[in-house]
């Protein structure tokens, strides 16, 4: 088993609290993504489990083994930074054998001890094919080209077979056709070597596209955990709701109301219907913040009508982002560009699709209500 298991784990630094009270289990085989802006304490959560920063409070599990006081080369996890960390005098062979110089491996059951070279030997085969690195066991880190570096970096750290991999925004120095490609080849990699990818990114792109669950964090705190899906349909509050998801969620300030029975919010130009308020009811006249995602506003149709007036277009090819200003406030609708679109200073009204589409946030304690 190689599940990582944080309970209650905070990390200062001085009268800074880097990271604070994470409970979060990632599960064994998991592709867990931690996901969240600069400077919300990810990577330290990462730097911790790979025991490169201490612990100030909490217990840290890696399988069935607290880990909080055991050195890094002893926990069995293997770490790809951002900048990839090759040695530049080293080949491609000599930089993914160097975990295996060192430390010692349980081979066939027997005690630890040292690998012989031709054991360590048939690790680097395996790993090189296995990210198609083959052909260039030779070459040094300078004559390879950034996806070849970057596929290096994750070679020298299957080559140890540890229980969980780490990694920490290990695209970010690819270009985005590379990003692309390469978000693929770690999906495979990780349904190949079925083990545990502990993953660090603030891209909302690589976090959807790749992980088995998301667990978003700011300023230090666990904000929500689900699969991609889920945070995206159903975020629990608003910073979450604001993070996931590109254009944004449109935010607006409006007013809950029921009118004849039925459930809507007021936003001063026009209205919206609510379908549903499961939980504890939300009173009638009670300030909101509502939350609607670009792709369910519509303009001249949907559920209910608010008006707006055009402030831009911008046309990506496939689709159209126009973006209004409504009661005060920006939003963006998301469409196909197909046809004549909206010009700017045009008025439109604007709709709402989708039977959960409309999505309610507490103003003072920024939770969602429905």
């Amino acid at each position: 088993m190689s599940e990582v298991v944080f309970e209650g784990i905070t990390k200062r630094f001085g009268e800074v609290t880097a990271v604070d009270r994470l409970t979060l289990e990632v599960r064994n085989e998991e592709f867990m993504v931690l996901l969240g802006p600069s400077g919300c304490g990810k990577t330290t959560a990462l730097r911790m489990v790979a025991g490169l920063e201490t612990i100030t409070e909490g217990t840290l599990r890696i399988g069935d083994r607290v880990v909080n006081d055991i050195e890094a080369k002893d926990r069995n996890v293997s770490m790809v930074f951002q900048s990839y960390a090759l040695y530049p005098h080293m080949t491609v062979a000599k930089n993914i054998e160097s975990p295996l110089v060192a430390r010692k491996f349980a081979v066939n059951g027997g005690p630890p001890r040292k690998l012989n070279k031709s054991e360590r030997q048939a690790r680097i085969d395996e790993a090189a094919r296995t990210l198609g690195l083959t052909e260039l066991l030779g070459r040094k880190p300078a004559a390879l080209s950034g996806g070849q570096r970057q596929r290096v970096a994750l070679a020298r750290a299957i080559v140890s077979r540890p229980a969980a991999f780490l990694m920490d925004e290990p695209l970010s120095n690819l270009d985005a056709k590379l990003r692309a490609q390469t978000r693929l080849e770690l999906v495979s990699l990780h349904e190949r070597l079925a083990t545990t990818f502990l993953y660090v990114t603030h891209d909302q792109v690589e976090a959807m596209t790749m992980a088995s669950r998301i667990a978003i964090l700011n300023d230090g705190r666990l904000q929500q955990v689900g699969p991609p899906q889920a945070v995206y349909e159903r975020p629990h509050n608003l910073f979450v709701a604001r993070f996931i998801g590109s254009p944004p969620m449109n935010t607006i300030e409006g007013r809950f109301v029921v009118d004849a029975g039925e459930a809507f919010v007021d936003l001063g130009a026009g209205r919206f219907r609510v379908a549903d308020v499961g939980g504890e009811p939300v009173a009638h006249d009670t300030r909101v913040v509502v939350g609607v995602r670009p792709e369910h506003l519509v303009i001249g149709g949907g559920a209910g009508a608010v008006e707006a007036t055009v402030v831009a277009v911008e046309w990506l090819g496939h689709e159209r982002h126009v973006v209004c200003e409504l009661a005060g406030s920006q939003v963006t609708i998301r469409e196909p560009s197909e046809g004549a679109g909206p010009k700017a200073g045009e008025k439109v009204r604007l709709g709402v699709e989708g039977a959960n589409a409309v999505h309610l946030f507490d103003p003072s304690t920024t939770e969602r209500l429905n």
